[in-house]
């Protein structure tokens, strides 16, 4: 049974940190260290834990030592509108590698949505690299979430295994979560977001994992990156939003870009 709740006390938060090492294999420039989860809880953001109560010794809660994921944000604020207003960046969601591909990355996601909207806040946004196909399919297939913002390596250098020593390109997810569009994507109805429909497709191919991993492959996944890199700022460019992503037979992803209108926040 996976319990997610919000974490509690400083082992829990060290649970968090040494997961995301495992995640993503950082090195001490890249961690995000245990007092920086810390004051996200106590600025207004979030630190949710998923615990898998089954293991041996575990609480009916869960503790430090049957965490199997994570995720945090950050509050933020929105300007530019008729009045400010407030978000979460999440920054971070880390599942256990023997936990994936089971639907708990989404649980977390949902759990943040619960939570930010019992606070009345109805936006969430993150980044994510343009070439995971996993994490495109989840944040705009499963969850509703949108893209029209492209971030050239915007992290600079990482120690990421998972980079593959590329530029850190990412894509903006946001995510509006009581959206007719959010609402009817968790209930398993996508709405359709533009009456033209499918303007622009641009596809990033199932061996990008196989590349980015190996040194002879990393010029194929760099020059995947740097054509889409091109073909999605161009598209931003003239007004065209990210509003679907789908999988083809062969396990290549699409992402799906047209026309979209931004639903109003009061």
């Amino acid at each position: 049974m996976i319990v997610i709740r919000n974490c509690s006390g400083l082992d829990e938060l060290e649970a968090c940190v040494q997961l995301q090492i495992e995640t993503w294999g950082y090195d001490d420039s890249d961690v995000i260290p245990r007092k920086a989860f810390l004051v996200s809880q106590k600025i207004g953001g979030q630190v949710l834990g998923a615990f898998d109560t089954d293991l041996p010794g575990a609480t009916s809660e869960g503790s430090p030592e049957s965490m199997v994921g994570f995720a945090m944000a950050w509050p933020g604020i929105k300007t530019g509108g008729a009045q400010p207003q407030p978000y979460l960046h999440s920054h971070m969601l880390a599942v256990r590698e023997s936990y994936r591909n089971r639907g708990l990355g989404a649980e977390i996601k949902l759990e943040q949505r619960r939570e930010a909207l019992s606070r009345g806040i109805r936006r969430m946004e993150w980044t994510f690299d343009p070439l995971e196909i996993k994490n495109a399919h989840l944040n705009i297939h499963k969850l509703g979430a949108v893209v029209r913002c492209y971030h050239v390596n915007f992290y600079g250098v990482s120690s990421s295994r998972l980079q593959g020593g590329l530029p850190t390109d990412r894509l903006v997810a946001e995510w509006f979560l009581d959206s007719p569009r959010v609402v009817s994507t968790l209930a398993g109805q996508p709405m359709p977001d533009s009456e033209e429909g499918v303007l622009e497709r641009i596809q990033v191919p199932a061996s990008i994992y196989q590349w980015k991993a190996s040194s002879k492959g990393r010029e194929q996944a760099l020059a995947v990156q740097v054509e889409n890199r091109r073909r999605f700022q161009l598209a931003f460019s003239h007004g065209l939003v990210v509003i679907a992503f789908t999988r083809d037979s062969e396990g290549n992803g699409v992402f799906e870009l047209g026309h979209w209108t931004q639903p109003a926040q009061t």
